[in-house]
Protein backbone atom coordinates (compact mmCIF):
# COMPACT_ATOMS: atom_id res chain seq x y z
CA UNK A 1 0.00 0.00 0.00
CA UNK A 2 1.39 3.10 -1.02
CA UNK A 3 1.00 6.00 1.69
CA UNK A 4 -0.60 8.77 0.43
CA UNK A 5 -3.40 6.87 -0.93
CA UNK A 6 -6.98 6.47 0.29
CA UNK A 7 -7.00 3.93 2.74
CA UNK A 8 -9.70 1.50 2.76
CA UNK A 9 -11.06 -0.58 5.07
CA UNK A 10 -10.12 -4.25 3.28
CA UNK A 11 -6.63 -2.07 4.22
CA UNK A 12 -7.21 -2.53 7.66
CA UNK A 13 -8.57 -5.65 7.57
CA UNK A 14 -5.27 -6.70 5.73
CA UNK A 15 -2.66 -4.88 7.31
CA UNK A 16 -0.34 -4.70 4.12
CA UNK A 17 3.19 -3.81 3.62
CA UNK A 18 3.44 -0.14 3.46
CA UNK A 19 5.48 2.37 1.05
CA UNK A 20 6.34 5.66 1.50
CA UNK A 21 6.37 7.58 -1.94
CA UNK A 22 9.00 10.58 -2.87
CA UNK A 23 6.05 13.25 -3.08
CA UNK A 24 4.62 12.27 -0.01
CA UNK A 25 7.78 12.28 2.01
CA UNK A 26 8.92 15.48 0.33
CA UNK A 27 5.78 16.51 1.52
CA UNK A 28 6.30 15.57 5.43
CA UNK A 29 9.56 17.67 4.84
CA UNK A 30 7.60 21.01 4.27
CA UNK A 31 5.29 20.26 6.93
CA UNK A 32 8.33 19.91 9.20
CA UNK A 33 10.45 23.41 8.11
CA UNK A 34 7.02 24.58 9.57
CA UNK A 35 7.20 22.91 13.14
CA UNK A 36 10.78 23.69 13.51
CA UNK A 37 9.96 27.60 12.44
CA UNK A 38 7.67 27.63 15.23
CA UNK A 39 9.58 25.90 17.40
CA UNK A 40 11.99 29.03 17.32
CA UNK A 41 9.97 31.55 17.69
CA UNK A 42 7.77 33.56 19.77
CA UNK A 43 4.10 32.60 19.11
CA UNK A 44 2.12 30.49 21.71
CA UNK A 45 1.60 26.75 19.46
CA UNK A 46 -0.87 24.22 21.67
CA UNK A 47 1.22 21.46 22.93
CA UNK A 48 4.72 22.33 20.95
CA UNK A 49 5.69 25.35 23.48
CA UNK A 50 2.54 25.27 25.72
CA UNK A 51 1.14 22.50 28.56
CA UNK A 52 -2.19 20.59 27.60
CA UNK A 53 -5.22 21.20 28.39
CA UNK A 54 -5.75 23.03 31.84
CA UNK A 55 -2.03 24.15 31.39
CA UNK A 56 -2.88 25.72 28.32
CA UNK A 57 -1.12 29.17 29.76
CA UNK A 58 2.28 27.40 30.72
CA UNK A 59 4.56 28.36 27.85
CA UNK A 60 7.92 25.92 27.54
CA UNK A 61 11.04 28.04 27.01
CA UNK A 62 12.74 26.74 23.64
CA UNK A 63 15.87 24.87 25.31
CA UNK A 64 13.10 22.37 27.17
CA UNK A 65 10.99 21.63 24.52
CA UNK A 66 12.66 18.34 23.80
CA UNK A 67 13.12 17.67 26.84
CA UNK A 68 8.83 18.32 27.35
CA UNK A 69 8.20 15.04 24.26
CA UNK A 70 8.85 12.64 27.25
CA UNK A 71 7.18 14.33 29.66
CA UNK A 72 4.28 14.71 27.66
CA UNK A 73 3.87 11.14 26.46
CA UNK A 74 5.02 9.91 29.90
CA UNK A 75 2.52 11.77 32.10
CA UNK A 76 -0.54 10.76 30.12
CA UNK A 77 0.12 7.02 29.47
CA UNK A 78 -2.88 6.51 31.98
CA UNK A 79 -4.48 3.89 30.23
CA UNK A 80 -5.15 0.79 32.49
CA UNK A 81 -7.08 -2.60 31.80
CA UNK A 82 -6.68 -5.58 29.93
CA UNK A 83 -4.96 -5.31 26.68
CA UNK A 84 -6.97 -5.22 23.30
CA UNK A 85 -6.44 -7.66 20.80
CA UNK A 86 -2.64 -7.93 19.39
CA UNK A 87 -3.30 -6.65 15.98
CA UNK A 88 -4.31 -3.04 17.63
CA UNK A 89 -1.50 -1.68 18.20
CA UNK A 90 -0.23 -2.18 13.87
CA UNK A 91 -3.54 -0.78 13.18
CA UNK A 92 -2.74 2.35 15.19
CA UNK A 93 0.57 2.40 13.55
CA UNK A 94 -1.35 1.87 9.96
CA UNK A 95 -4.20 4.31 10.94
CA UNK A 96 -1.16 7.12 12.07
CA UNK A 97 0.92 6.68 8.91
CA UNK A 98 -2.01 7.19 7.01
CA UNK A 99 -2.97 10.22 8.37
CA UNK A 100 0.48 11.72 8.74
CA UNK A 101 0.39 14.83 6.31
CA UNK A 102 -0.13 17.90 8.43
CA UNK A 103 0.95 15.88 11.72
CA UNK A 104 4.70 17.82 11.43
CA UNK A 105 6.10 14.66 12.54
CA UNK A 106 9.90 14.44 12.06
CA UNK A 107 11.18 11.88 9.13
CA UNK A 108 13.19 10.06 12.00
CA UNK A 109 10.00 9.34 14.09
CA UNK A 110 8.35 8.75 10.64
CA UNK A 111 11.34 6.13 9.39
CA UNK A 112 10.84 4.74 13.15
CA UNK A 113 7.16 4.05 12.76
CA UNK A 114 7.82 2.54 9.27
CA UNK A 115 10.67 0.25 10.55
CA UNK A 116 8.51 -0.86 13.50
CA UNK A 117 5.00 -1.69 10.99
CA UNK A 118 7.77 -3.76 8.60
CA UNK A 119 8.90 -5.93 11.60
CA UNK A 120 5.57 -6.61 12.16
CA UNK A 121 5.96 -5.71 15.86
CA UNK A 122 2.45 -4.43 17.55
CA UNK A 123 2.60 -2.11 20.44
CA UNK A 124 0.04 -3.31 23.50
CA UNK A 125 -2.54 -1.32 23.80
CA UNK A 126 -4.88 -1.43 27.27
CA UNK A 127 -8.71 -1.22 27.30
CA UNK A 128 -9.71 1.81 28.92
CA UNK A 129 -8.78 5.78 28.93
CA UNK A 130 -9.73 6.72 25.53
CA UNK A 131 -12.98 9.06 25.35
CA UNK A 132 -12.55 9.96 22.00
CA UNK A 133 -11.33 13.23 21.94
CA UNK A 134 -8.14 12.01 20.57
CA UNK A 135 -7.00 9.02 21.87
CA UNK A 136 -4.47 10.41 24.12
CA UNK A 137 -4.18 8.01 27.23
CA UNK A 138 -3.83 5.35 25.18
CA UNK A 139 -2.16 6.28 22.45
CA UNK A 140 0.63 7.50 24.85
CA UNK A 141 0.93 3.82 26.18
CA UNK A 142 0.97 2.68 22.83
CA UNK A 143 3.70 5.99 21.99
CA UNK A 144 5.64 4.61 25.11
CA UNK A 145 6.05 0.99 23.58
CA UNK A 146 7.48 2.54 20.02
CA UNK A 147 9.83 4.48 22.33
CA UNK A 148 11.17 0.90 24.17
CA UNK A 149 9.08 1.14 27.44
CA UNK A 150 6.43 -1.40 27.69
CA UNK A 151 5.29 -3.96 25.73
CA UNK A 152 4.56 -4.90 22.05
CA UNK A 153 3.10 -8.01 20.46
CA UNK A 154 5.27 -10.13 18.35
CA UNK A 155 4.55 -13.48 16.95
CA UNK A 156 1.14 -13.74 19.52
CA UNK A 157 3.59 -13.15 22.43
CA UNK A 158 3.95 -10.17 24.90
CA UNK A 159 7.64 -9.09 24.43
CA UNK A 160 9.55 -6.59 26.52
CA UNK A 161 9.15 -3.50 24.12
CA UNK A 162 12.79 -2.56 24.29
CA UNK A 163 14.05 -6.17 23.93
CA UNK A 164 12.08 -6.57 20.80
CA UNK A 165 13.26 -3.51 18.75
CA UNK A 166 16.85 -4.52 19.40
CA UNK A 167 16.53 -7.84 17.99
CA UNK A 168 14.80 -5.98 15.58
CA UNK A 169 17.33 -4.16 14.33
CA UNK A 170 15.64 -0.89 15.20
CA UNK A 171 17.79 2.05 16.82
CA UNK A 172 15.33 4.40 18.97
CA UNK A 173 15.61 7.96 17.76
CA UNK A 174 15.78 10.90 19.56
CA UNK A 175 12.34 12.73 20.16
CA UNK A 176 11.96 16.42 18.07
CA UNK A 177 9.37 19.25 19.01
CA UNK A 178 6.30 18.06 18.11
CA UNK A 179 6.94 14.34 17.55
CA UNK A 180 5.64 13.57 21.28
CA UNK A 181 2.09 15.45 19.87
CA UNK A 182 2.23 13.79 16.89
CA UNK A 183 2.40 10.31 18.85
CA UNK A 184 -0.55 10.89 20.88
CA UNK A 185 -2.70 13.25 20.02
CA UNK A 186 -4.33 11.81 17.63
CA UNK A 187 -7.80 9.49 16.29
CA UNK A 188 -5.43 6.40 15.17
CA UNK A 189 -7.02 3.97 18.16
CA UNK A 190 -10.47 5.12 17.25
CA UNK A 191 -10.06 4.29 13.23
CA UNK A 192 -8.38 0.94 13.78
CA UNK A 193 -11.10 -0.03 16.51
CA UNK A 194 -14.07 1.24 13.89
CA UNK A 195 -11.81 -0.25 11.39
CA UNK A 196 -11.97 -3.48 13.27
CA UNK A 197 -15.55 -3.19 14.58
CA UNK A 198 -17.05 -2.41 10.98
CA UNK A 199 -15.31 -5.03 8.83
CA UNK A 200 -16.37 -8.01 11.92
CA UNK A 201 -20.16 -6.10 11.14
CA UNK A 202 -20.35 -6.63 8.06
CA UNK A 203 -19.20 -9.90 7.85
CA UNK A 204 -21.75 -10.84 10.56
CA UNK A 205 -24.97 -8.78 8.36
CA UNK A 206 -23.88 -11.26 5.61
CA UNK A 207 -24.32 -14.48 7.90
CA UNK A 208 -27.73 -13.05 8.84
CA UNK A 209 -29.03 -12.61 5.49
CA UNK A 210 -27.36 -16.15 4.30
CA UNK A 211 -29.07 -18.02 7.76
CA UNK A 212 -32.63 -16.06 6.67
CA UNK A 213 -32.43 -17.31 3.24
CA UNK A 214 -32.19 -20.49 4.49
CA UNK A 215 -35.04 -19.86 6.78
CA UNK A 216 -37.08 -18.40 3.60
CA UNK A 217 -36.21 -21.98 1.97
CA UNK A 218 -36.93 -24.26 4.86
CA UNK A 219 -39.86 -22.15 6.37
CA UNK A 220 -41.42 -21.91 2.25
CA UNK A 221 -42.15 -18.51 3.02
CA UNK A 222 -44.33 -16.72 0.41
CA UNK A 223 -41.48 -14.64 -2.16
CA UNK A 224 -44.02 -12.30 -3.48
CA UNK A 225 -43.18 -10.15 -0.72
CA UNK A 226 -40.33 -9.71 -2.58
CA UNK A 227 -41.26 -8.54 -5.97
CA UNK A 228 -40.06 -5.14 -7.67
CA UNK A 229 -43.40 -3.46 -7.90
CA UNK A 230 -43.86 -4.13 -4.37
CA UNK A 231 -40.65 -2.90 -2.88
CA UNK A 232 -40.70 0.45 -5.15
CA UNK A 233 -43.90 1.77 -3.21
CA UNK A 234 -41.68 3.19 -0.88
CA UNK A 235 -38.13 4.09 -1.51
CA UNK A 236 -36.49 2.63 2.11
CA UNK A 237 -32.65 2.77 2.32
CA UNK A 238 -31.44 -0.57 0.23
CA UNK A 239 -34.77 -2.01 0.55
CA UNK A 240 -35.12 -2.77 -3.01
CA UNK A 241 -31.47 -4.34 -3.34
CA UNK A 242 -32.21 -6.58 -0.69
CA UNK A 243 -35.41 -7.83 -1.98
CA UNK A 244 -33.65 -8.28 -5.61
CA UNK A 245 -30.98 -10.04 -3.55
CA UNK A 246 -33.33 -12.72 -1.74
CA UNK A 247 -35.92 -13.07 -5.06
CA UNK A 248 -32.79 -13.71 -7.28
CA UNK A 249 -31.57 -16.93 -4.96
CA UNK A 250 -35.42 -17.82 -4.26
CA UNK A 251 -36.04 -18.68 -8.09
CA UNK A 252 -37.30 -22.28 -8.28
CA UNK A 253 -38.35 -22.69 -4.90
CA UNK A 254 -41.42 -24.50 -3.98
CA UNK A 255 -44.91 -23.15 -3.83
CA UNK A 256 -45.18 -20.73 -0.23
CA UNK A 257 -47.59 -22.21 1.52
CA UNK A 258 -49.46 -19.08 2.36
CA UNK A 259 -50.43 -15.62 1.30
CA UNK A 260 -48.44 -13.67 3.74
CA UNK A 261 -46.22 -14.30 6.61
CA UNK A 262 -45.29 -12.88 10.17
CA UNK A 263 -43.92 -10.13 10.16
CA UNK A 264 -40.18 -11.66 10.98
CA UNK A 265 -40.05 -13.09 7.38
CA UNK A 266 -42.68 -10.45 5.54
CA UNK A 267 -39.78 -7.21 6.58
CA UNK A 268 -36.80 -9.12 6.01
CA UNK A 269 -36.08 -6.31 3.28
CA UNK A 270 -36.55 -2.97 4.95
CA UNK A 271 -35.06 -4.58 7.99
CA UNK A 272 -32.07 -6.10 6.25
CA UNK A 273 -31.96 -3.47 3.99
CA UNK A 274 -31.97 -0.41 6.67
CA UNK A 275 -29.01 -2.39 8.38
CA UNK A 276 -27.01 -2.52 5.27
CA UNK A 277 -27.73 1.03 4.45
CA UNK A 278 -25.95 2.18 8.18
CA UNK A 279 -23.41 -0.16 7.56
CA UNK A 280 -22.17 1.31 4.19
CA UNK A 281 -22.89 4.78 5.84
CA UNK A 282 -20.42 4.15 8.76
CA UNK A 283 -18.18 3.06 6.07
CA UNK A 284 -18.19 5.78 4.50
CA UNK A 285 -17.83 8.10 7.67
CA UNK A 286 -15.17 6.08 8.75
CA UNK A 287 -13.03 6.77 5.41
CA UNK A 288 -13.23 10.35 5.99
CA UNK A 289 -12.46 9.76 9.34
CA UNK A 290 -9.24 7.43 8.60
CA UNK A 291 -8.21 9.64 5.84
CA UNK A 292 -8.42 12.67 7.27
CA UNK A 293 -6.14 14.40 9.95
CA UNK A 294 -7.19 14.63 13.46
CA UNK A 295 -4.18 16.08 15.08
CA UNK A 296 -4.14 19.07 16.94
CA UNK A 297 -2.60 21.71 16.28
CA UNK A 298 -1.73 20.37 12.28
CA UNK A 299 0.14 22.22 9.64
CA UNK A 300 -1.61 24.51 7.15
CA UNK A 301 0.46 24.89 4.37
CA UNK A 302 3.59 26.71 4.44
CA UNK A 303 3.76 28.98 7.26
CA UNK A 304 1.16 27.82 9.77
CA UNK A 305 0.58 25.85 12.94
CA UNK A 306 -3.12 25.75 14.41
CA UNK A 307 -5.37 24.67 17.05
CA UNK A 308 -8.17 22.05 15.11
CA UNK A 309 -11.65 20.35 16.25
CA UNK A 310 -10.91 17.28 14.18
CA UNK A 311 -9.74 14.81 16.98
CA UNK A 312 -13.37 14.98 18.30
CA UNK A 313 -15.08 12.82 15.93
CA UNK A 314 -19.53 12.79 16.79
CA UNK A 315 -20.42 11.62 13.27
CA UNK A 316 -18.09 7.92 13.56
CA UNK A 317 -19.31 7.27 16.74
CA UNK A 318 -23.42 8.17 15.61
CA UNK A 319 -22.55 6.50 12.46
CA UNK A 320 -21.47 3.00 14.87
CA UNK A 321 -24.20 3.48 17.42
CA UNK A 322 -26.74 3.13 14.42
CA UNK A 323 -25.27 0.55 13.29
CA UNK A 324 -25.79 -1.46 16.33
CA UNK A 325 -28.98 -0.24 16.81
CA UNK A 326 -30.07 -1.64 12.97
CA UNK A 327 -27.97 -4.79 13.84
CA UNK A 328 -30.58 -5.43 16.93
CA UNK A 329 -33.47 -5.59 14.70
CA UNK A 330 -31.97 -8.23 12.33
CA UNK A 331 -30.97 -9.83 15.25
CA UNK A 332 -34.75 -10.52 16.77
CA UNK A 333 -35.70 -11.22 13.31
CA UNK A 334 -33.40 -14.07 13.39
CA UNK A 335 -34.99 -15.71 16.51
CA UNK A 336 -38.33 -15.15 15.52
CA UNK A 337 -37.45 -16.82 12.79
CA UNK A 338 -36.30 -20.10 13.93
CA UNK A 339 -38.55 -20.49 16.26
CA UNK A 340 -41.50 -20.01 14.21
CA UNK A 341 -39.63 -22.91 12.19
CA UNK A 342 -39.65 -25.24 15.27
CA UNK A 343 -43.29 -25.12 15.89
CA UNK A 344 -45.30 -27.38 14.32
CA UNK A 345 -48.74 -25.73 13.77
CA UNK A 346 -46.80 -23.01 11.82
CA UNK A 347 -44.24 -24.51 10.06
CA UNK A 348 -46.25 -27.65 9.49
CA UNK A 349 -42.89 -29.62 10.16
CA UNK A 350 -42.24 -31.49 12.85
CA UNK A 351 -42.40 -30.66 16.41
CA UNK A 352 -38.94 -28.51 17.22
CA UNK A 353 -37.67 -30.02 14.21
CA UNK A 354 -36.82 -33.94 15.61
CA UNK A 355 -37.45 -36.96 13.54
CA UNK A 356 -37.98 -38.97 16.44
CA UNK A 357 -40.99 -37.51 17.95
CA UNK A 358 -42.04 -38.45 21.63
CA UNK A 359 -40.11 -37.03 24.27
CA UNK A 360 -37.30 -35.58 21.81
CA UNK A 361 -36.15 -32.13 22.76
CA UNK A 362 -34.76 -31.94 19.08
CA UNK A 363 -33.44 -28.13 18.59
CA UNK A 364 -36.03 -26.42 21.22
CA UNK A 365 -33.27 -26.09 23.98
CA UNK A 366 -31.29 -23.76 21.40
CA UNK A 367 -33.90 -21.38 21.86
CA UNK A 368 -32.29 -21.07 25.18
CA UNK A 369 -29.21 -19.90 23.76
CA UNK A 370 -30.72 -18.04 21.09
CA UNK A 371 -31.90 -15.80 24.07
CA UNK A 372 -28.70 -15.31 25.53
CA UNK A 373 -26.96 -14.63 22.29
CA UNK A 374 -30.23 -11.83 21.48
CA UNK A 375 -29.58 -10.13 24.85
CA UNK A 376 -26.16 -9.97 23.97
CA UNK A 377 -26.71 -8.20 21.10
CA UNK A 378 -29.08 -5.86 22.37
CA UNK A 379 -26.45 -4.67 25.52
CA UNK A 380 -24.00 -4.04 22.87
CA UNK A 381 -27.03 -1.71 21.08
CA UNK A 382 -27.48 0.60 24.46
CA UNK A 383 -26.35 3.63 23.57
CA UNK A 384 -22.84 4.76 24.78
CA UNK A 385 -22.28 8.29 23.29
CA UNK A 386 -24.63 10.37 25.56
CA UNK A 387 -22.66 11.05 28.37
CA UNK A 388 -19.53 12.36 29.71
CA UNK A 389 -17.75 13.41 32.36
CA UNK A 390 -15.68 16.58 31.94
CA UNK A 391 -12.44 16.18 32.29
CA UNK A 392 -9.21 18.67 32.34
CA UNK A 393 -10.88 21.20 34.71
CA UNK A 394 -13.76 20.94 32.57
CA UNK A 395 -11.66 22.46 29.31
CA UNK A 396 -12.89 19.12 27.63
CA UNK A 397 -16.55 19.08 28.97
CA UNK A 398 -17.73 17.32 25.59
CA UNK A 399 -16.81 13.61 24.05
CA UNK A 400 -17.98 11.50 21.88
CA UNK A 401 -16.76 8.38 22.84
CA UNK A 402 -15.77 6.69 19.89
CA UNK A 403 -13.66 3.55 21.12
CA UNK A 404 -16.54 2.74 23.34
CA UNK A 405 -19.15 2.35 20.50
CA UNK A 406 -16.31 0.58 18.53
CA UNK A 407 -15.79 -1.96 21.02
CA UNK A 408 -19.20 -2.16 21.81
CA UNK A 409 -20.14 -2.74 17.89
CA UNK A 410 -17.30 -5.59 17.86
CA UNK A 411 -18.36 -7.37 20.62
CA UNK A 412 -22.24 -7.44 19.18
CA UNK A 413 -21.02 -8.65 16.39
CA UNK A 414 -19.23 -12.20 17.69
CA UNK A 415 -22.89 -12.62 19.33
CA UNK A 416 -24.77 -11.66 15.56
CA UNK A 417 -22.34 -14.39 13.80
CA UNK A 418 -23.25 -17.32 16.42
CA UNK A 419 -26.59 -16.32 16.17
CA UNK A 420 -26.29 -16.32 12.46
CA UNK A 421 -25.11 -20.11 13.04
CA UNK A 422 -28.05 -20.68 15.28
CA UNK A 423 -30.57 -19.96 12.44
CA UNK A 424 -28.38 -21.25 10.04
CA UNK A 425 -28.63 -24.91 11.56
CA UNK A 426 -32.77 -24.85 12.16
CA UNK A 427 -32.91 -23.62 8.95
CA UNK A 428 -31.14 -26.43 7.58
CA UNK A 429 -32.46 -29.19 9.85
CA UNK A 430 -36.36 -27.02 8.74
CA UNK A 431 -34.91 -27.92 5.24
CA UNK A 432 -33.99 -31.98 5.99
CA UNK A 433 -37.09 -32.13 7.12
CA UNK A 434 -39.45 -30.68 4.30
CA UNK A 435 -37.64 -31.80 1.33
CA UNK A 436 -37.67 -31.04 -2.26
CA UNK A 437 -35.95 -29.33 -5.05
CA UNK A 438 -33.37 -25.88 -3.63
CA UNK A 439 -32.79 -23.44 -5.54
CA UNK A 440 -28.95 -23.02 -6.56
CA UNK A 441 -27.69 -20.60 -3.90
CA UNK A 442 -29.84 -22.14 -1.28
CA UNK A 443 -28.98 -25.71 -1.82
CA UNK A 444 -24.88 -24.53 -2.32
CA UNK A 445 -25.30 -23.36 1.27
CA UNK A 446 -27.16 -26.16 2.64
CA UNK A 447 -24.82 -28.03 1.29
CA UNK A 448 -21.96 -26.56 2.67
CA UNK A 449 -23.34 -26.99 5.90
CA UNK A 450 -24.26 -30.61 5.97
CA UNK A 451 -20.64 -31.16 4.76
CA UNK A 452 -19.55 -30.04 8.38
CA UNK A 453 -22.79 -30.84 10.21
CA UNK A 454 -24.79 -34.24 10.32
CA UNK A 455 -29.07 -33.87 10.32
CA UNK A 456 -30.49 -34.07 13.78
CA UNK A 457 -31.19 -37.62 13.89
CA UNK A 458 -31.68 -37.57 17.74
CA UNK A 459 -31.16 -35.27 20.95
CA UNK A 460 -27.53 -34.28 20.76
CA UNK A 461 -25.35 -31.64 22.23
CA UNK A 462 -26.20 -28.84 20.11
CA UNK A 463 -23.31 -25.91 20.94
CA UNK A 464 -20.46 -26.78 19.18
CA UNK A 465 -22.81 -27.57 15.64
CA UNK A 466 -23.66 -23.45 16.45
CA UNK A 467 -20.42 -22.75 16.06
CA UNK A 468 -19.43 -24.99 13.27
CA UNK A 469 -22.20 -23.23 11.08
CA UNK A 470 -21.28 -19.71 12.11
CA UNK A 471 -17.83 -20.20 10.77
CA UNK A 472 -19.17 -22.04 7.47
CA UNK A 473 -21.24 -18.82 7.10
CA UNK A 474 -18.28 -16.65 7.33
CA UNK A 475 -16.87 -18.34 4.94
CA UNK A 476 -18.96 -18.52 2.65
CA UNK A 477 -21.59 -15.86 3.23
CA UNK A 478 -20.21 -13.08 1.57
CA UNK A 479 -20.08 -14.60 -1.72
CA UNK A 480 -23.50 -15.87 -2.25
Amino acid sequence: MRLGDRATLADFAGLPALELPRDVRDRLAQDRAVVDAAAAGAAPVYGLNTGLGANLGHRIAPEDIPRFQRQLIEGRAVATGPALPPETGRGVLLARLVSIRGSGMSLSMVDHLLAVYAAGLSPRVPRFGSIGASDLTQNAVWALALLGSGTVWRDGAEVEAGRALAEAGITLPALQPKDAMALINHGGLTTALSARALHAGGVALAMLRAAALLSYAGYDANRDIFAPAVNALRPAPMQAETAAWFAERLKGAQSPRRVQEALSFRTIAPVLGAALDAQGRAVAVWADEANGLSDSPAVLGDEAMRSTPNFHGPALALALESVALANAMCANGAVQRAQRLMNPDLSGLPRYLTPEGGASAGMVPAQKTAAALLAEVRRHAGPVTLDAAPVSETVEDMAPMTPQAALKLSGQAEALKLLAGYEALVAAQAIDLRGGALPPAVAALHSALRAEIPPLTADRPLGPAIETAARVLARVAEAL
